[in-house]
């Protein structure tokens, strides 16, 4: 029989567009994720009183255990889309600490957590930080793992070794945390593989849609299942993880589909696009201008370089403005159009990089299909859903 521990936080998840209402956390979704691939899983976590109850109805639906440390509240995240910075309730400084939670296993995954710490003794753990505050190295509470695998973001890894480029931050934090296997995921990057006698990069796929809530939990889920209980290479685990968060993110599917069909189904290696693109959009109410903002920093974090006419030139006389934005549509690769209200700048800079063969990504929420026809027969992308519009700009088709 096949056993996985897991540790990690509950949390409750609410999202505005898409819609998404649901007590998961880091922890919760892991272990639903695994049930398919492994015979009993068991969480710890920390909930309160009215989220414990409410968790262990997922937990029996599933199939697997749940043990909770009694805390005063329950965090919850609450976003605008799946790329929005959250908002968190208690805010961060203001989480009570719940005592350690103390786990002991023959296979682990554990998760950092904000409102207290996994003591893990393990023959193998999986160790995501999950922290963009402080992230924990995996020893400094007494944790002890005789094998240990490593997977974390960029960011947490930047912060764990101190060191910027994610190659040598890797193999920094092999040596200083005497891991077996680091993974460094890095978005549509996919993900950085380091042993201790090669590294390899996995690719991201390409999806139909994108819902990123709790994506890098279902790659560290399948991780651990697929290396740390089936004894997969770290390599190919890795690559099977990859798969599994492709079909996460685009239908929100859970748990994850066996090995076999995850390597079987045919999606495609996503390519990141570095174009510099030029952003579209309206921006004369605070509506407006916050959805320019919100825009310019998520393609900006997407690792594309944006040009935002609001930003880069700013107000002024149609005689210098409108040459202005015509030469960085020319000199830009790519465009990101907002078409909600169908401004007629907008629509005239849409056509114009049509007309010179540049891509164009457009999102639009209430335009309707019949206004928005010569757009999108021009061979303009459209969608409604953020998060999907900005991954597709940042990817090459």
């Amino acid at each position: 029989m096949t056993e996985l521990a897991v540790v990690g936080g509950v949390y409750y998840e609410r999202c505005e567009w898409p819609e998404w209402n649901m007590i998961f956390g880091s922890g919760g979704r892991a272990a639903t994720a695994v049930t398919s691939l492994i015979d009993k899983v068991r969480l710890w976590s920390y909930a309160s009183d009215d989220a414990a109850p409410q968790f262990s109805t997922t937990a029996t639906l599933y199939g697997f255990e749940f043990s909770s440390t009694k805390i005063p509240r329950t965090l919850s995240f609450d976003y605008i889309h799946p790329l929005s910075i959250p908002t968190l309730r208690p805010p961060f400084g203001t989480i009570p600490q719940g005592a350690p939670i103390l786990v002991n296993g023959e296979t682990v995954l554990r998760f950092g957590m904000l409102e207290g710490t996994a003591v893990v003794r393990a023959k193998t753990c999986v160790y995501d930080p999950q922290s963009a505050f402080a992230p924990e190295h995996f020893h400094a509470n007494g944790s002890v793992a005789e094998r240990l695998a490593i997977v974390a973001n960029s960011d947490e890894v930047r912060s764990l070794s101190g060191i910027a480029d994610p190659l040598v931050a890797a193999q920094e934090l092999l040596l200083r945390s005497k891991a077996e296997v680091v993974v460094v995921k890095s978005g549509l990057e996919g993900a950085l593989v380091m042993t201790s006698g090669r590294y390899e990069v996995i690719p991201a796929y390409q999806t139909k849609s994108s819902f990123t809530i709790g994506s890098g939990d279902v790659f560290a889920a399948a991780f651990a299942a697929f290396w740390g209980v089936h004894g997969c290479d770290p390599i190919a685990a890795s690559r099977l993880s990859s798969l599994a968060v492709a079909d996460y993110v685009e239908d929100r599917s859970l748990p994850i589909r066996p090995a076999d069909a995850l390597a079987s189904n045919g999606r495609k290696a996503l390519k990141p696009s570095r174009d510099r693109i030029y952003l579209a959009g309206p921006f004369f109410t605070m509506a407006q201008r916050w959805l320019i903002d919100e825009a310019r920093r998520c393609l900006t974090e997407a690792g594309l370089k944006v040009f935002s006419p609001f930003h880069e030139i700013g107000p002024g006389p149609a005689e210098e403005i409108a040459p202005a934005d015509i030469a960085a549509i020319v000199e830009c690769q790519s465009m990101f159009a907002i078409l909600d209200g169908l401004d007629s700048g907008t629509v005239y800079e849409v056509g114009y990089a049509r007309a010179l063969g540049k891509p164009v990504v457009g999102f639009s929420q209430i335009v309707s299909e019949e206004d928005l026809k010569m757009i999108e027969g021009s061979g303009c992308m459209i969608f409604s859903d953020f998060a999907t519009a900005i991954l597709a700009a940042a990817a090459r088709p």
